[in-house]
């Protein structure tokens, strides 16, 4: 699977099945540009077992207000669109590797 794009329109149709890795984030971000690489990575090594999904908090405030989101990075671990848990700031791989794999 690749990385997803998700807005408003689209997110909980994006979240609906399985195991989902939510990034919200926004452009000028520092901390947000950091963790995309790792993202990619996610996606690349464990792509069959959860879909990640990018929400632009500037773009997307809808869906950011109905969860929380009050600073950013924040990824959030949906299954079948109900929310797990929550990661706030950069996370190394291994990290974001060992919560998926709670749920796997």
């Amino acid at each position: 699977m690749a990385v997803l794009n998700s807005t408003d329109a689209t997110f909980h149709k994006d979240i609906e099945k399985g195991l989902v890795l939510v990034d919200f984030w926004a452009p000028w971000c520092g901390p947000c540009r950091m963790i995309a690489p790792v993202l990619e990575q996610l996606d690349q090594e464990m792509g069959d077992q959860v879909q990640v999904v990018k929400v632009n908090v500037d773009e997307n405030q809808q869906t950011a207000g109905a969860y929380g989101i009050m600073s950013i990075p924040t990824m959030v671990l949906f299954k079948d669109g109900q929310p797990l848990g929550k990661l706030v700031g950069f996370k190394p791989l291994d990290v974001l590797k060992e919560v998926i794999k709670e749920y796997v």
